[in-house]
């Protein structure tokens, strides 16, 4: 399932993230790419140590804690810690699926990644190319979003990063473990949660149906929760 998550951030808040990351000193991304990654990859990251990236992907965090689309839909249980990429000059990031497993910084600890997602920083218009393209069980899907606007889609996706031809493409990117590792019930659960919100203000409060679906909701996160 593809989820698109609306104004994540404000323009005044993609405005302030734009002149940091403008000024920012940017790396080449096969410092960070693995052995399979290194051949289809070219673009530059940031450090994801600096206090730059850390600064800017707590914001990020903040902002998806109180976000109930992004809640629905990734019932999510551990974040990696956003990161940030820029792809210009023909910087492209070949088919590739994600690790299934990472060490998160600074921890022993490691997420299992369920979901990745995309944050895009730039409007389309600023750059040619650069769509994100997206294997589905109904065919490539392509993405290219206004800026302050993600997409969540299944890391186990075959996807890629079409070559930027003009101008720059800056988006940050990150994983998440979900309480629900299972897709398919994950997807349930968030057409469920929908529906019940999308009927809730049509009904008086304590609607006995309401309660019933909202009982139904919670019983089936209780089942299939990992925590």
């Amino acid at each position: 399932m593809l989820t698109l998550i609306e104004q994540v951030l404000t323009t005044e808040e993609v405005s302030r993230f734009r002149a940091h990351l403008d000024a920012a000193d940017w790396q080449d991304g096969l410092l960070t790419a693995g052995s399979l990654a290194a051949g289809v990859k070219r673009n530059q990251q940031l450090d994801e140590q600096s206090d730059l990236a850390i600064e800017l992907g707590n914001h990020i965090l903040r902002r998806l804690g109180s976000h109930p689309l992004f809640i629905s839909a990734a019932l999510p249980e551990r974040i990696y810690p956003p990161k940030f990429n820029r792809y210009a000059g023909g910087g492209h990031y070949g088919a590739h699926v994600d690790g299934a497993v990472m060490p998160l910084p600074g921890s022993r600890d490691t997420l299992r990644s369920d979901l990745s997602a995309t944050l895009f920083l730039c409007e389309p218009e600023e750059y040619e190319g650069g769509e994100l393209t997206i294997e589905t069980a109904f065919g490539a899907q392509q993405v290219k979003l206004a800026a302050g606007d993600m997409v969540l889609y299944p890391s186990s996706s075959l996807h890629r990063v079409e070559p930027v031809t003009a101008g720059a493409r800056v988006c940050s990117f990150f994983w998440i473990q979900s309480m629900v590792r299972d897709e398919g019930k994950r997807t349930l659960l968030f057409d469920l949660d929908q529906s019940i919100q999308g009927l809730t203000p049509q009904q008086q409060s304590g609607d006995q149906d309401i309660l019933r679906l909202t009982g139904v909701y919670h019983n089936l996160l209780r089942r299939w929760a990992e925590v």
